[in-house]
């Protein structure tokens, strides 16, 4: 069981996951979504494509940037299309 926490707030929890780089990318359907703002920040990796982020909001405190995905990963990453993933002091354990 994989789980996201952040000031308090489980962000996400699944016993399915996938692990890419060190990182725990969580199903779609597993994101407790209420707490996920759009970003507007996008960055671009060689093998895994362009990947989107979504800024993080817990009891009034925003987590700029916590929480990337990527809505059209390469073939080498299809993977962890419609996945998302932590980092920024979100604790993520398995």
């Amino acid at each position: 069981m994989a789980k996201a926490l952040w000031n308090g707030v489980v962000l996400a929890e699944s016993s399915t996951y996938e692990l890419v780089e060190g990182n725990v990318y969580f199903p779609g359907a597993s994101v407790n979504r209420e707490y996920l703002r759009e970003s507007d920040t996008h960055t671009v990796c060689p093998w895994k494509g362009t990947a989107s982020y979504f800024s993080v909001e817990v009891n009034g405190q925003l987590n700029k940037d916590a929480a990337w995905y990527y809505p059209a990963p390469k073939p080498a990453a299809a993977n962890i299309k419609d996945h998302v993933a932590f980092w920024r002091g979100v604790k993520v354990e398995r």
